[in-house]
């Protein structure tokens, strides 16, 4: 990638302080922009969904189709196994873990209802709890254990105004109130506000109980700055295609050695030898493709570092969040202490909870601002819309949403 170095980014210490290093060495943040092709029909600040590539991502994974389409199966049945060992070896770096721990799949989606329908130490009369902010296919899979596994799921909601101390307490309450848990689900960061909980310390309790979790980082991966070993989880769902800028349809299963027992293979399948985790999942056939690109997402995620990537986007959501946390008419979500907060945050007009009302939010912000969200709904207090930055998004845009929100907010 030329004339884009670590160096010229790391060099310039915007893991410590972003704002300071562009203003000495240039305008590092508007160079990443640089290489990704943003439409410029709105402001495009809902970059949840999916994460874009960046233009030398898109380019590799143009090459890997053109490759793969050339050499049809005479590549996919002798070649691609060792070029698929070699991208697991990468990702398996990145994430701090052994390769022998992870498995692909087509997302976190899939990863987790993988490792939820799998886990098979519950039995009847056990209980399982989820919380408001996981992601709704999640729930509904807890939810489907009850016939599934005969159990019990319990579901709490997430205090607001949330702090570290109080979501710890939130599950310690849950688990105390509810004996007969065996297994939780906790969401690293929240697709619908951003907060990020305290899973290490709340995997932790739930060990000393007797309790496993599953954890979904579906939005942490790229986002956040950690390694798996970081959560103390011996299970968790991954997205590739979100914040590490891979092509749509790459995840991640990650079983920690010594747990693959605990997770059912798919269907009796026993594809691999006796054990191992990718004989967990069955995605069918692979976009070849789509799986090779992430080795050349990861190039580019590792050079803009992912302390100083994870850094930026915290400092472009403080950049509206905290200006408007004491505006009138505007309510925020997400907290303000750092180490509960992402890129993703999340309000909404102050007594205008509902679903309809957020919809209708979202779409003025679009029409008459020009600005893209999305509205999200099953917080227990009431809809919200979210505001997702990525790191091509600029200050100025963040600074047009600030002043449209305080508009709608005064009005």
């Amino acid at each position: 990638m030329t004339g884009f170095t670590r160096r010229g980014l790391m060099g310039a210490g915007l893991a410590l302080a972003p704002v300071a290093a562009a203003a000495a060495d240039g305008d590092p943040w508007g160079e990443v922009a640089a290489r990704f092709d943003v439409t410029r029909e709105v402001v495009q600040l809902e970059n949840g969904a999916w994460g874009m590539m960046a233009r030398p991502v898109l380019e590799a994974y143009g090459r890997h189709q053109e490759m793969v389409n050339r050499r049809t199966s005479y590549y996919s049945r002798r070649l691609y196994g060792p070029d698929l060992e070699r991208v697991r070896d990468r990702v398996a770096a990145s994430l701090g873990v052994d390769k022998a721990e992870i498995a692909f799949t087509r997302g976190a989606t899939e990863a987790l209802q993988a490792l939820i329908g799998g886990y098979n130490r519950l039995r009847p009369g056990d209980a399982v709890l989820y919380a408001d902010l996981d992601y709704d296919s999640m729930q509904s899979a807890m939810r489907w254990l009850r016939a599934r596994r005969g159990v019990q799921p319990v579901a709490i909601a997430l205090p607001e105004p949330a702090t570290h101390q109080g979501l710890i307490d939130a599950y310690a309450k849950a688990l105390a109130d509810n004996p007969r848990v065996r297994l939780i689900l906790l969401t690293q960061v929240s697709h619908r506000t951003g907060l990020v909980t305290p899973v290490a310390e709340i995997v932790a309790m739930a060990r000393a109980r007797g309790v496993d979790a599953i954890v979904d980082s579906a939005h942490a991966w790229g986002q956040l700055d950690f390694k798996l070993p970081d959560l103390g989880a011996d299970f968790v769902g991954l997205n590739a295609h979100k914040w590490i800028g891979a092509p749509v349809g790459v995840g991640v299963l990650y079983i920690r050695q010594g747990r693959t027992a605990d997770i059912d293979p798919h269907m009796g399948s026993a594809d691999y030898p006796e054990g191992d985790v990718r004989d967990r999942i069955h995605s069918g056939t692979a976009n070849f493709a789509a799986f090779l690109a992430v080795a050349d997402a990861l190039d580019f995620h590792e050079q803009v570092g992912a302390s100083a990537k994870a850094a930026r986007l915290a400092q472009l959501r403080a950049r509206w969040t905290e200006p408007l946390r004491e505006a009138g008419g505007i309510e925020i979500l997400t907290p303000p202490d750092p180490r509960l907060a992402s890129a993703i945050g999340a309000f909404r007009l102050r007594g205008r909870p509902s679903a309809a009302e957020n919809v209708q939010l979202a779409r003025t912000l679009l029409d008459r601002f020009g600005i893209f969200t999305v509205a999200r709904t099953g917080l227990a207090s009431g809809a919200c819309v979210r505001v997702t930055p990525a790191i091509f998004t600029r200050d100025a845009d963040i600074d047009r949403l600030v002043a449209a929100l305080r508009t709608l907010g005064a009005s």
